[in-house]
């Protein structure tokens, strides 16, 4: 991969903002298909590529079925959240305030593994939040093997993400301002991420969570992007705001 020129501006933000990382995305795809075949038509983790884990591990569901030791969650509340948690905190987490909540997760730190969300719709807003959040660290390939749903969507986000260079966490100027639950299964969530930016103006974007047994996960595109399209908000209706209380 070249080398950025130094007349080049440097691009600011999360990785996947990125112009190169846009530009890239169809060679890469081109590049995997190649030889795959029928695997674009495979399910679930059977259609994984990916190599095994490495590094630290989320651990698997113990022999009653319930959940690893010490991630133990309070998971009767199904219903669709109108109001953020009160017990939610903000922590950095590469470069950027993050969500944390002592109800809804995340409840367990392995390495640079944020994880163990309640499974609730809470806990999906949660896992979103923190999981987009580890992409933009420089273990995300550890990220990716444990909290990306396998398949190719993972294949492809993985080269692309790969091909960019990590000169460490972004900084970004945008807040996180709240969400909506668009849809929500004990299996699947999808969860609209409401972004404030430097301007005031804000946008939102869709992300896809699915229930793994042991924790949410997301799920990527087809096209391996981890979200849909960015699309401006004009009206704040319908979205749970976040409290603006928060360090940094």
């Amino acid at each position: 991969m070249r080398a950025r020129h130094a007349s080049e501006p440097a691009e600011e933000g999360p990785f996947w903002r990125h112009r190169r990382w846009q530009v890239s995305a169809a060679f890469v795809v081109l590049a995997l298909c190649t030889g795959v075949g029928a695997a674009f038509y495979g399910g679930g983790d059977a259609g994984s590529r990916a190599a095994p884990a490495s590094g630290p591990v989320i651990g698997g569901l113990a022999p009653d079925g319930s959940r690893p030791q010490g991630c133990r969650t309070v998971d009767a509340v199904q219903r669709i959240p109108e109001a953020a948690p009160t017990d939610v905190t903000w922590r950095p987490l590469n470069g950027a305030q993050t969500p944390f909540s002592a109800s809804a997760g995340p409840l367990k730190a392995t390495g640079p593994l944020r994880w163990c969300f309640a499974h609730t719709p809470m806990g999906a807003v949660l896992a979103v939040h923190t999981i987009s959040r580890q992409m933009s660290g420089p273990d995300w390939r550890t990220v990716s093997r444990q909290q990306l749903v396998p398949g190719l969507g993972r294949d492809y986000f993985d080269a692309m993400r790969e091909s960019l260079e990590d000169g460490g966490p972004p900084q970004t100027s945008n807040r996180l301002a709240g969400f909506l639950v668009v849809r929500y299964t004990p299996r699947a969530a999808v969860v609209r991420v409401l972004v404030r930016q430097a301007t005031a103006r804000y946008f939102s974007v869709d992300y896809t969570a699915d229930w793994n047994g042991v924790d949410w996960r997301l799920r990527p595109l087809s096209s391996g992007g981890l979200y849909g399209p960015v699309t401006p908000v004009l009206s704040l209706a319908g979205f749970v705001l976040w409290n603006e209380a928060r360090d940094g």
